[in-house]
């Protein structure tokens, strides 16, 4: 297992519950390969419980491989879902507040 390698995976659209069985194989894939893993989150427009509970199932599997699993670019969506269900500090990642341009 080679801990020192680093993929960056960009997340676009919708992480729902009609994306999230897709995006589980594609994470367990990336997973599997060992490493490390940052996913941008920068683009995803919405983001529903099935989509927040593949995330924490992510982090649980990557910390249980003794790998990295970073979140970053957090959309104003995923804000928004980690503020209601108080996740912000369970993935621990550094959280960019963005200006509200309302």
């Amino acid at each position: 297992m080679n801990t020192d390698a680093h993929q960056r995976i960009a997340i676009e659209g919708e992480l729902s519950i009609y994306t999230a069985a897709e995006w589980k194989r594609r994470l367990d894939d990336l997973i599997g390969q060992g490493g490390n893993l940052e996913l941008d989150l920068g683009a995803v427009q919405e983001l529903d419980t099935a989509g927040l509970q593949l995330l924490i199932m992510a982090k649980k599997e990557a910390t249980d491989r003794n790998q990295q699993l970073l979140l970053s670019n957090h959309s104003q969506p995923v804000l928004e879902v980690f503020e209601l269900c108080g996740m912000a500090a369970f993935f621990g990642d550094p959280i960019l507040l963005r200006p509200n341009h309302s």
